[in-house]
Formats: C-alpha cells, sequence, structure tokens
C-alpha cells in the first residue's frame, strides 16, 4: 500500500512500508510520521512555491534523511545531501533517481525505491502554452514538454505528480494530457493549480480525459490522505 498526503500546490508527501518521500514541500501540516523510517527528500527547483528552507529542519526529526536537490538551488553543505543536475541518473540510499530537464527551471523526478515502486514528479516540466507568447515561444514550450516526456515512455509509473496550472486557461489540461497518453502510469494526482480545486472537477469533465480519468486523483484539500492499491 502506498500512502500519499497532499501537503499544498506542487507538495506532496509518499509513504511506503519503508520510506517516506517528500517532494517539493514549503507550505502545509505533516500527518503523523514514524521517524524511524528513512525520508528523502526532493525539491526540483528553486522558485518559492517549491522551496522551503524548513526541509532542512526533518533532520532533527529522522534517524536517517537525505536530500535531493536541483542544482539551482542555493548550496547546502551535510554529507545528507545530493545536488543533481538535469538528465542524470544517481543512486542514494536505496533509491534509483532520474531527473529530466525541465522547460522552466531546474528538474522533474522519476525516483524508483527498493521494492520496484516508481514516483515520478514534474516540478515545473510542463507544456506552458501562454495566451499572448509570441508562436515561437509556446512552439518551443511544446516541443521541449513532449520530448522530455517521450523519455518516459518505457517505464511503468505507479504515482505520477503533474501540474495543471488554471493560469493557462483553456490550455491547462495539456500537459497533463500529453503526460498520461504517453506513458504507463496507474495514478495521476493533479497539481500546481493555486488552490483552485474546481480544476480536478474541471479535469473530469474534459473530452480529452476519457479515456484515462478513472486514473486522475481528486484533491479537495490541503493534508487529505489518499491510500493507494499497488
Amino acid at each position: 500500500m502506498i500512502k500519499v498526503t497532499y501537503l499544498g500546490h506542487s507538495g506532496f508527501l509518499v509513504e511506503t512500508d519503508r520510506e517516506y518521500f517528500l517532494f517539493d514541500y514549503y507550505k502545509g501540516v505533516f500527518p503523523a510520521i514514524n521517524e524511524k523510517k528513512k525520508m528523502y527528500v526532493f525539491v526540483s527547483h528553486a522558485h518559492y512555491d517549491h522551496y522551503g528552507k524548513s526541509i532542512y529542519n526533518l533532520r532533527k526529526t529522522f534517524e536517517e534523511v537525505h536530500y535531493i536537490l536541483s542544482s539551482d538551488l542555493p548550496p547546502e553543505s551535510g554529507d545528507d545531501v545530493t545536488v543533481i543536475e538535469p538528465c542524470e541518473e544517481i543512486t542514494v540510499g536505496e533509491c534509483r533517481i532520474r531527473t529530466l530537464r525541465s522547460n522552466d527551471q531546474g528538474v522533474a523526478f522519476l525516483v524508483k525505491d527498493r521494492e520496484g515502486d516508481t514516483f515520478y514528479h514534474a516540478g515545473d516540466l510542463n507544456w506552458w502554452h501562454w495566451e499572448g507568447e509570441p508562436d515561437e515561444y509556446n512552439t518551443g514550450m511544446r516541443r521541449s514538454y513532449q520530448s522530455e516526456i517521450n523519455k518516459l515512455q518505457p517505464e511503468k509509473i505507479d504515482v505520477a505528480f503533474v501540474p495543471v496550472d488554471p493560469r493557462l486557461g483553456e490550455q491547462y489540461c495539456w500537459g497533463i494530457d500529453c503526460f498520461m497518453k504517453r506513458t504507463r502510469t496507474k495514478y495521476v494526482f493533479p497539481m500546481h493549480f493555486w488552490g483552485n480545486y474546481s480544476v480536478c472537477d474541471r479535469l473530469m469533465l474534459e473530452e480529452c480525459t476519457r479515456d484515462y480519468r478513472d486514473r486522475i486523483v481528486k484533491i479537495e484539500r490541503e493534508g487529505q490522505q489518499f491510500l493507494l492499491e499497488e
């Protein structure tokens, strides 16, 4: 069983039998935790809505903690810190970690634990199509996004966290649609929706989500927990 807690915006806590995986935390209340489990903390980039220095307080709580930080973050020293670049593949503890290159800033993470559970967190890698931007800009965003997502096609992903930013207007769902149609993903969590929870309902009504809407996890509030069958 995998437990996922939505902490806010793009922040999620994933719990397995042996470990915790914390992604892009900068706000939100943690659930009751087992400090004897290993904690892996991931930060995809330095934007304020994905990174908070309070993550380093977890050193006081957990017996073993690993920080996996995008290379654009301010330097942080310690034997428990690993700095990672885009398009890199490393092992930290008992986890295999691979990054994609964000078309905004930093990286996206693909994480595989020792049991084979695989998690994807997009960070700010998305199909950013902004009305009013030049066609060349939007075309470049489309191509860069699709190119990175195509790299995930051989993978079987258990849980994914993907942006659905309502500021994009009608294009808010293009990124998640591309991702779900080009990957083998069991559960997908919308994120980066700036507290606009109606986006989750809206996704369920989009014609493009027809073939995978039963795999979209609807988020209704911060702190909400989900138990997922493996």
